[in-house]
């Protein structure tokens, strides 16, 4: 089957390349692909129609039915997001035909593979070869496709045979990408993935991986490729299992790298900043104490939080007498420590409050059957009930072991002195004093890992409150149900009378419809996660390591970082590091080359980095852009700007400097303005910095510069 046209539309610069012994192969294998492709489409379609069309069902069949229909969803939408741009090269083995690699896998009708997916231990050659380890391959293509066209391509040949239909080049697929304009979000880059980044991807996912580099390496590409690869490859990490979260610094961090998962055929991963994760993180402000940030990071705050909770865990220490009309029961400290020691250990301060209730409940409803005698004690629901209104036993109770809410627990930590000092000994009297404050509920960014601790030690507060609406909701369904069986049973006059069957528990159960019952909205960001990627991880805290590791059980993490962009400092070695965090079998694979910064820049960045800290990993750049590092005075930035942007039809640029600098600029199409802290992680065409000497001195403003420096792919200018 043949394309009506060819998919090569080569610029007149490439027409050497557009020849047809070097196209028409390529042409064939893409007419095969795009009829699949619209087959595979019309099948999914009509599987994805049947499944609405099935009856919903209820619990587990509802829920596999939703499922069923949300995978069809995502499969047909990832086909016609792509057509035949969906190939992204091809290897050439020494024995047998050509191999296409694609963004998913594709067959024929009959089973003829047309495409391999980019994930599979099939395509692994096409991103891992080497002229030093050729992997079984004679040539390797790639190519670059603009709407459905393929408007170049290079060719790679791994031995001296070069093969009849490949065309070498004195470019690379990998240096015309680096030099394309940026458009403000990051594409995915499976064309040009490095043999040195395809093993980080495919690495397997026990344990932590650290992926350590510096600026321009890859980190983030690695980050979010190997969360794409890690859900094909690795069925324990599917979202039925926990699935992946990707944690990035800040919100301009997600703007910029939301596509690149759903171009990958992952629309499942959630990505989420610390902020995201805490009601109170959107408006919580930066904590503007120094002394008071440092001891907020550290994990004896974090213990502090859980010691403040068990202080609300305490058996009263004298006997209490519960009156009833049968008799008086007596409960001792003693009873009471056994009733706490029966709380599951591990689950929430308020949900182990029902737990320690049930069990008091046993104790006095044991004690009143001896005291009545079996045949004359009250039924169990009944007793209970006398119990629960037994204000002595209740108020002792609620003394014992009260409802929390987290959030006041954390603010009681900043308004009462004696407390802190009681759940945290090992502060200074000083160090107590920094921490409090006139309102203790005006939260900062360093007290959300508190408030996280606070909530999954407490747990929710309105807890019993939904408890006893979902018992009523429930009694009056029951109460309903009853009345319907009841004249169901009265109108049937049939021989067999089967309408009696409905009297039956497990017919009446499977009347009740959960639907209708108060539902909770899951915190779909408390995890638990199968896999937990860390993006720009060298800045997060002993006490945002520990919201994470409650988040991933499985402590299965990829961790991307550089000890060298580390705002506050990094002077132990990743392995110290997240052993303290509490990770254990720790591997690292380190990226040291630049495929972002030009050289020149890079010449005049190392030196800043270098002189606050010698030994900093600066990876070494591939590329000169053929432009020095420009400096100018602050009166030229307007100027700067609108001449690039004449200049530059396409691209983005960067003006980045103090916060309140950046807070008077005024807005301009295709330029942001962003402080360091906010343009770590991103990059662009053109940046401003705009006076670094004023992001400070040490280690903090060494690191503003050196990040902010970093962030170009073509032109630096300095202005002061």
């Amino acid at each position: 089957m043949q394309l009506s046209a060819s998919v090569f539309a080569l610029p007149d610069t490439k027409a050497v390349k557009a020849a047809p012994h070097l196209t028409a192969a390529d042409d064939e294998h893409f007419a095969r692909v795009a009829a699949a492709i619209r087959d595979q489409i019309a099948r999914l379609t009509a599987r994805l129609d049947a499944a609405r069309r099935a009856p919903a069902g209820q619990g587990q069949k509802a829920l596999d039915r939703d499922q069923n229909i949300r995978r069809l969803t995502a499969e047909i939408r990832a086909l016609e997001r792509y057509s035949v741009d969906a190939c992204l090269g091809r290897m050439t083995p020494a024995h047998g035909d050509p191999v296409y690699i694609g963004r998913f896998g594709l067959t024929e009708a009959d089973g003829t593979r047309l495409l391999i997916d980019w994930r599979a231990p099939a395509a692994e050659p096409f991103f891992a070869a080497t002229h030093a380890h050729p992997q079984g391959l004679l040539a390797r293509r790639r190519y670059r496709w603009s709407r459905g066209r393929i408007t170049d391509y290079w060719d790679e040949a791994f031995t001296d045979d070069i093969p009849a239909d490949v065309v070498l080049d004195d470019d690379s697929a990998l240096l015309a990408s680096l030099g394309r304009t940026r458009t403000g979000r990051m594409n995915d880059v499976l064309t040009t993935i490095q043999a040195d980044q395809d093993a980080a991807i495919r690495a397997d996912a026990r344990g932590a991986l650290v992926v350590d580099g510096g600026p321009g390496t890859g980190k983030t590409v690695v980050a979010l490729h190997r969360a794409a690869y890690l859900l094909y490859a690795d069925p324990q990490l599917s979202a039925g299992r926990g699935g992946v979260l990707v944690v990035g610094p800040h919100e301009p961090y997600l703007a910029y790298v939301e596509d690149v998962l759903p171009s990958l055929g992952e629309e499942g991963v959630l990505t989420a900043t610390l902020r995201e994760m805490l009601p109170e993180g959107p408006a919580a402000l930066p904590e503007t104490d120094a002394e008071a940030s440092r001891l907020k990071s550290t994990a004896e705050l974090v213990l502090a939080v859980e010691r403040a909770a068990s202080f609300y865990e305490s058996p009263p220490d004298e006997v209490l007498t519960v009156e009833t009309p049968i008799a008086d029961l007596v409960l001792t400290p003693d009873d009471f420590a056994d009733a706490f020691d029966s709380a599951e250990s591990g689950i929430p301060h308020n949900e182990a409050r029902a737990q320690v209730w049930q069990t008091l409940l046993d104790i006095l409803f044991v004690r009143l059957t001896r005291a009545a005698g079996e045949e004359d004690a009250p039924a169990r629901a009944a007793a209970d009930r006398l119990f629960a209104q037994n204000r002595a036993l209740t108020g002792a109770f609620d003394r014992a072991w009260p409802l929390l809410d987290p959030v006041e627990l954390v603010a009681s930590l900043w308004a009462n002195p004696g407390f802190l000092q009681r759940c945290a000994p090992r502060l200074t009297a000083a160090e107590v004093a920094a921490l409090q404050r006139d309102d203790p509920r005006a939260w900062t960014v360093d007290d959300l890992p508190l408030l996280d601790a606070a909530r999954a030690r407490v747990g929710d507060p309105g807890v019993e409150q939904r408890a006893r609406e979902r018992e009523r909701a429930l009694a009056a369904q029951q109460e309903e149900m009853e009345n319907v069986i009841d004249h169901l049973i009265e109108a049937d006059d049939s021989e067999l009378k089967l309408m009696t069957m409905l009297r039956g528990a497990d017919v009446r159960e499977s009347l009740i419809d959960d639907a209708e019952l108060p539902q909770t909205d899951a915190d779909v960001l408390a995890g638990p996660f199968a896999h937990v990627v860390v993006d720009e991880a060298q800045e997060l805290t002993d006490a945002q390591w520990a919201m994470l590791l409650r988040r991933c059980p499985s402590r299965s993490f990829t961790i991307v970082g550089d000890r060298a962009q580390a705002r506050h400092g990094f002077t132990e070695s990743w392995a110290d590091r997240l052993a303290r965090a509490g990770l254990r079998s720790i591997r690292t694979a380190t990226l040291s080359v630049n495929y972002r910064t030009p050289e020149e820049v890079m010449d005049a960045a190392a030196p800043v980095i270098r002189a606050e800290l010698p030994d900093a990993n600066v990876p070494t750049s591939i590329r000169r852009s053929g432009m020095p590092v420009r400096r100018g005075a602050l009166a030229e930035l307007d100027a700067e700007l609108d001449a690039w942007l004449a200049a530059h039809e396409e691209g983005v640029a960067c003006v980045i400097g103090t916060p309140e600098f950046v807070a008077e600029l005024s807005p301009r199409d295709r330029v942001s303005a962003l402080t360091p802290v906010l343009a770590k992680g991103l990059e662009f065409d053109l940046v401003v910095l705009v006076d670094p000497d004023s992001f400070g001195r040490g280690i903090e403003g060494a690191v503003d510069r050196y990040v902010s420096m970093t962030r170009t792919t073509s032109e630096l200018v300095i202005l002061t």
